[in-house]
């Protein structure tokens, strides 16, 4: 086992990194080539169990291996593959599932060398996930192709809760629309009693379905279960994955845009939490899963299932907020579709502690970035144990960071303006890659194909389209050629199919097949799309980008807009109004009396607070630039210390 601080082990993984204080020990696991159905098992060594973790986090990473000679399939179809714990009195308790993507090598994002990052938390099993223990990977594939590595990530600190029992329920495949074995006869109740001290209990369930009858089950069909707490409806829950044809993971040499029984090709199979209102520590009930009623004549389909309920005793901490994800700016292959970004930054918060969340002070920046700190106030509610997803306002130096690797930071400050009880997860980096910077003219081409399902719209900083094609009023099989003229901002390209499988699918040929290029105007050459596949994109895709500054201060081209700088000489923070403008979305530059433009700060309201305080001592023009219009305005600053 190898000790290394936080920040540091992370990003070995690719993953995202702390930037706060607590040691993290790695663990590795297996490293196998999945050659064939079978299971795979490998003996390691966790920690003795002296100390306590916040986190533990299972890393398993997929990639690929060369197959023998003449081999018919390798890495092509979609396999389930379970991660076992095998504990010490012979049972097993599955730690993630995950299916395998068509991962051809004829595909542009599946080379020889690729690889996938899954990550699963498995802080409740710490109990079990002490000194020596075996892991297991079955694989249910018919060919090979694919490497497996699984690592474990021990991460110091106090966990949310203390797990005081863990209770398996199932951990089986069963066998659905059979008359003479019902799903009933094979999934029993099972008898809970939450040890002494248990404040809550909850059921962590995992189901993918398999197989295909006349109806398409347990694979293409949707259906649904209930859990039963002494006979009493808890929870009520869909067997479904509506949303395949957006998997990060794209495109793929296989059917990987069709919605599943709960998973879809090349991503995990997610559980699901259910909080058991009805148990109490130490009175024993039976807690159940009712499947929808389903008989058919020639069953073949099955779901395979593992329950387990965990007993929980209060939160160790009132009020605790975790950062969790950095969904965007990030190079991070599960946020694939929203990268590379531009504009405003996307994280992922959770509450983790015992009091509702109201309000989150948030900072973030660009590493080595000039503009230096932004900060923005998240207010809302945010139960204990609930996650929120929060856009942040724009950060001006995601549109000049430079090519190559970036490193972008978010850090809670307060929670209900208060520090919360753990500092050691209130901190996050990230590598990202820049967006690209286009031209202020473009010319997009696009060209529908026989659906005619396929749309397009560019939006700007403020939200506003300022280019579209929808589908409703096209031709089939129509070229469309649209120059459009992008002021000074930031910008995304979205394109969306109706019928969630793009301009071109081999498997849905009497579509045809269409295509979206964007060119230069300067020079007739294309410009590259990240999330462009040759129209293999399924629902969609989005592509972020900036458009450059002039090299020049903007001369001024709307005289009408007044601005007011208060106080006027300023040497710490100077105070904007604006008047006579309805959109005062765009930027403010700072110019010094050599013409250099030496400050840009985005600006959203008529009213805005600019700091001078690291300004030398001058005369300044500070120039006003409309994102949406182009218009500008400008007046003078002194700055005198």
């Amino acid at each position: 086992m190898k000790q290394l601080l936080l920040c540091v082990a992370f990003s070995l993984f690719g993953l995202q990194s702390f930037a706060a204080v607590g040691d993290t020990t790695f663990v590795q696991g297996n490293m196998v080539n999945l050659n064939y159905y079978n299971n795979f098992d490998s003996t390691i060594v966790f920690p003795n169990g002296t100390k306590t973790y916040q986190k533990i986090i299972m890393i398993f990473t997929l990639g690929k291996y060369s197959c023998p000679a003449g081999t018919q399939y390798c890495a092509d179809w979609d396999y389930t593959v379970q991660n076992f714990l095998m504990t010490k009195t012979g049972d097993t308790v599955e730690l993630g599932r995950l299916i395998t993507p068509y991962a051809n090598t004829s595909y542009a994002r599946f080379p020889m060398t690729w690889k996938q990052r899954y990550t699963y938390d498995v802080t409740d099993l710490y109990s079990l996930l002490k000194d020596s223990a075996t892991i297991r990977i079955h694989y249910s594939g018919y060919s090979g192709g694919f490497t497996a590595n699984i690592t474990f990530a021990f991460i110091e600190g106090t966990p949310p809760r203390n797990v005081l029992g863990i209770t398996k329920l199932w951990n089986k495949s069963v066998p659905f629309g059979n008359a003479n074995n019902p799903i009933t006869n094979t999934i029993a109740p099972v008898t809970v009693t939450p040890p002494v001290g248990t404040v809550s209990s909850a059921m962590k369930f995992i189901i993918s379905g398999h197989g295909s009858d006349a109806n398409g089950c347990s694979e293409f069909c949707s259906k649904y279960y209930d859990v039963l707490v002494d006979g009493n409806s808890v929870a009520h829950k869909d067997i479904w994955r509506a949303n395949c044809g957006l998997n990060h993971l794209y495109p793929q040499s296989g059917t990987w845009i069709y919605d599943r029984g709960n998973w879809c090709p090349g991503d995990k199979v997610f559980e699901t939490y259910f909080p058991l209102t009805g148990l109490s520590a130490g009175i024993a009930k039976p807690v159940d899963v009712e499947f929808e009623n389903y008989q058919i004549a020639s069953p073949s389909a099955s779901y395979t299932i593992s329950g387990y309920v965990y007993h929980y005793g209060a939160f160790n901490n009132a009020l605790e907020a975790s950062l969790e994800e950095i969904i965007a700016p990030g190079n991070q292959e599960i946020n694939y579709r929203e990268n590379h970004r531009v504009g405003t930054p996307v994280i992922r918060v959770r509450n983790i502690g015992g009091s509702t969340i109201t309000s989150i002070k948030l900072q973030y920046k660009v590493l080595g970035a000039s503009t230096g700190l932004y900060t923005y106030t998240w207010n809302g509610t945010l139960a204990p144990l609930a996650d929120t997803v929060i856009e942040l306002p724009e950060n001006y130096d995601l549109r000049t960071a430079p090519s190559g690797t970036n490193y972008f930071q978010v850090s809670i400050l307060k929670v209900n303006n208060q520090d919360d009880a753990n500092a050691t997860n209130n901190s996050l980096t990230v590598d990202f890659t820049a967006a690209p910077v286009w031209e202020n003219q473009i010319v997009v081409k696009f060209k529908t194909n026989t659906a005619i399902e396929t749309s397009y719209t560019i939006k700007n900083a403020a939200g506003v389209i300022v280019a579209q094609r929808n589908a409703a009023n096209l031709a089939a099989n129509t070229l469309y050629t649209d120059t459009v003229n992008l002021p000074p901002s930031w910008y995304v390209l979205e394109v969306t199919d109706d019928g969630c499988d793009g301009l071109k699918f081999w498997a849905n040929s009497a579509q045809g097949t269409g295509y979206i290029q964007i060119f230069r105007t300067s020079i007739p050459i294309q410009f590259s799309l990240k999330n462009y596949f040759s129209g293999d994109f399924g629902c969609g895709f989005k592509q972020y980008f900036s458009t450059a500054w002039p090299a020049q201060v903007p001369t001024l081209s709307n005289e009408t807009i007044l601005m007011e700088v208060v106080p006027n000489p300023a040497n710490q923070i100077v105070e904007l109004s604006f008047t006579n403008i309805n959109q005062v979305e765009g930027h403010i530059l700072v110019v010094n009396a050599m013409g250099m433009i030496v400050t840009k700060q985005a600006i959203s309201n008529s009213k805005h607070s600019l700091s001078v305080a690291d300004l030398a001592n001058g005369v300044y023009e500070l120039i006003y630039v409309n994102d949406q219009l182009g218009t500008t305005a400008k007046t003078k600053l002194v700055v005198n210390h």
